[in-house]
């Protein structure tokens, strides 16, 4: 544990959730394979779509409408169905189409290892805070057993601007009726997390998982209160 800045007293702790309470990389990965392979056997016009097309037209989406980055799961399915509205589908087969690739996509999306030191590290934490879930991604804690550790969870989308935005950091404040300098958020990626955190008036816990200090870390804008090589460090606090 290496702290960089004084940590002020802690009420309560938000977390990020990919990346930082389980390896994620393998589950995008297996997602959007099973994803690409639904849409190929979905209809006829479809089987020739590769993944460069899918990509391709999500870019496009979003160079057409700048602000749907924010929300993800919107992004997604706006770009399955004019994929295939592109490959010759009629509006009403591509909403129905791009729908139930979403409810696949979905079911694939929560398939998620959760480390058993994960487990043990919010359940001992949470005997002592309130922990809250503060996510830009679309995985649903429900469906691998972490929602119970939290009091909320906030996604961008539903619920405001993606991180570093400052949104969801209020929001989470307001909802655990806490000054922001009181919550300290942990979490893998040194803007999203560590500056989005400290800009919306929070504490930081930078979770290296890739780099192993800020002097190899390329994204280091601002310094978190404190990091961590592991998740389980956090026991320390209590």
């Amino acid at each position: 544990m290496h702290f960089y800045r004084p940590l002020g007293p802690v009420a309560a702790l938000t977390f990020d959730l990919d990346d930082t309470l389980y390896d994620n990389a393998p589950v995008i990965q297996r997602t959007e394979q099973a994803t690409l392979l639904f849409i190929q056997r979905y209809h006829p016009r479809l089987s020739g779509i590769q993944r460069e097309d899918m990509l391709r037209v999500r870019q496009a989406l979003r160079e057409d409408e700048p602000e749907i980055y924010h929300d993800v799961t919107e992004w997604r399915h706006r770009a399955l169905e004019r994929l295939m509205r592109e490959a010759g589908l009629s509006v009403e087969e591509a909403q129905r189409g791009a729908a139930e690739a979403m409810a696949d996509f979905a079911n694939w999306r929560s398939r998620v290892d959760v480390p058993q030191e994960t487990h043990d590290t919010l359940a001992a934490l949470g005997k002592k805070w309130p922990l809250a879930a503060v996510t830009n991604g679309n995985a649903d804690p429900a469906r691998f057993g972490l929602d119970g550790y939290f009091d909320f969870i906030l996604r961008a989308g539903p619920h405001g601007r993606a991180k570093p935005f400052c949104d969801m950091y209020h929001t989470a404040a307001q909802r655990l009726g806490l000054p922001a300098g009181q919550i300290l958020h942990v979490g893998d990626d040194l803007n999203t997390d560590v500056a989005g955190a400290i800009c919306s008036g929070m504490q930081a816990c930078w979770i290296m998982s890739r780099e192993q200090n800020l002097m190899q870390a390329r994204k280091a804008r601002l310094l978190p209160h404190l990091a961590i090589s592991r998740l389980a460090s956090l026991a320390a606090l209590i």
